[in-house]
């Protein structure tokens, strides 16, 4: 599912790059062909230009076979152009700038041309440049010249003065200044576009898979989560089924009161853990109500030492409450105290749990945390500790030291430390622990003072 899901990511993501990159190099190509286009007709306008201004233009002679004469106008005296002295001196310039020249008489016959094979093409006057091509095999077969296209970038320009037409100006470029740079522009745009489309895939799957890594491990401990859960609610639920069954089968009142004491037990057990998992799936998805206010840790840590009390004496340990004399001038706890309730009775419980024998300690002092002044509360047992290889999972949901260690085994489904680190987190502060296996446990929480409240603040990801 997670490859599939990854291919698909880097599918889209090449295919969106190259998308935008088509139609970037497209938009190059465009503008530099049509920039071409107009240098090369600036050119040609250039030559235009050039040659009207050096046509040498003389009264027309009747009798002469190699000017050309102009319609006469009526008032003044015909013009013509001497066309051997207006265009000898231009053949080789042009020739070199690889430019023609055709000139037409007035009736649009061809006088004077460059071109080693004339066109042949119809004489349109045009201002703009226009595009054409020419066949030179097919309009002249008898030269046994393979049938060949030649393009052509041509402006043609009707020249008169005083109102008589001169003649027709056709000035042409060949194509292959447009034509050779635009192949070889989507050459190299083609090459690059595939080398950047290649390496935007590679990096496409690189960056899906830095994506994907988050939700796999997040599915994974949803899985494992979940597994974890519902084993802890159907052996309990199992439990009360047997004992319900059992009770129904014996008539004798008694043994009905004893097995509806247990089933009256695993009750409140199961309402304790159907309330940590709403925790739990509150504080994942940011919905925690917080109620913050002004607390007097110092109070509300003694209540929940009178509150465990009893049941630390039940088992047979001492339960010591140790506040150091605080400051007149430290500042109240601001926090949510149902929370902070919550926190130090699971921290202190933990460790009555997992201390067969001894005591355990609460102590609270002050401290600088983060350039600020803080509260420390240290819960210190002298149980049987942790290797320090396991320490790190001790906050993980669901997870337990070997229950074959504890003298109260199954009295926990550890989410104890878990939900203790959320309330921490949504605290602003910190939490540590320190164990020795055989020694015992100190789990110290950091509250800073001066917290900003926030309505919500999301859980922690692992």
């Amino acid at each position: 599912m997670f490859q599939t899901t990854r291919r698909r990511l880097a599918l889209w993501y090449t295919t969106v790059t190259a998308i935008l990159l088509l139609i970037f190099a497209s938009g190059v190509y465009f503008y530099v062909r049509n920039t071409l286009v107009e240098r090369v007709d600036d050119t040609l306008n250039h030559v235009v230009e050039v040659v009207q201004r050096s046509l040498v233009i003389e009264a027309a002679a009747p009798s002469t076979g190699r000017v050309l004469t102009a319609a006469g106008v009526k008032g003044r005296p015909p013009l013509q152009v001497n066309v051997e002295d207006s265009f000898r001196d231009n053949a080789q310039t042009l020739e070199d700038d690889h430019i023609d020249i055709e000139w037409f008489d007035p009736s649009g016959r061809l006088q004077w041309s460059t071109l080693s094979v004339p066109s042949n093409l119809p004489l349109q006057v045009n201002a703009a440049g226009e595009t054409v091509h020419l066949r030179h095999g097919a309009n002249y077969p008898q030269a046994g010249q393979e049938n060949q296209d030649q393009v052509l970038r041509q402006i043609s320009r009707r020249i008169q003065v005083n109102n008589q037409v001169l003649g027709y100006l056709r000035v042409s470029h060949p194509w292959f200044e447009v034509s050779k740079p635009s192949r070889q522009l989507v050459i190299d745009l083609s090459i690059w576009s595939g080398l950047v489309i290649v390496v935007t895939g590679t990096i496409g799957w690189l960056l899906s898979g830095l994506a994907m890594a988050p939700v796999r491990q997040s599915y994974q401990q949803l899985k494992q989560f979940t597994a974890d859960a519902s084993h802890e609610l159907r052996n309990p639920i199992a439990v009360i089924q047997t004992n319900v069954q059992v009770a129904l089968a014996d008539p004798d009142a008694d043994f009905q009161h004893s097995q509806l004491q247990v089933v009256e037990r695993l009750t409140r057990r199961l309402g304790r853990l159907v309330d940590n998992l709403l925790f739990l799936a509150r504080q994942d998805g940011g919905l925690i109500p917080m109620q913050w206010e002004e607390l007097n840790l110092q109070k509300l840590l003694l209540e929940v030492v009178e509150e465990q009390e009893l049941v630390a004496q039940s088992q047979g340990l001492t339960l010591m409450y140790n506040p150091d004399q605080l400051d007149a001038q430290t500042p109240l706890l601001t926090g949510d105290r149902d929370q902070l309730i919550r926190l130090f009775t699971n921290l202190i419980s933990n460790a009555i749990q997992y201390t067969p024998a001894g005591t355990v300690t609460i102590t609270l002092d002050t401290t600088h945390w983060q350039n600020q002044k803080a509260y420390r509360v240290a819960v210190c047992d002298t149980g049987i500790g942790i290797d320090k290889e396991l320490q790190p999972q001790v906050f993980d949901r669901f997870y337990r030291v070997d229950k074959a260690r504890s003298r109260r085994e199954g009295t926990g489904s550890g989410l104890g430390l878990a939900i203790a680190k959320a309330i921490i987190t949504n605290h602003q502060g910190q939490i540590q622990l320190d164990s020795q296996p055989g020694k015992g446990t100190t789990i110290t929480t950091t509250l800073p003072c001066n917290i900003k409240p926030h309505s919500a603040i999301p859980g922690p990801t692992e």
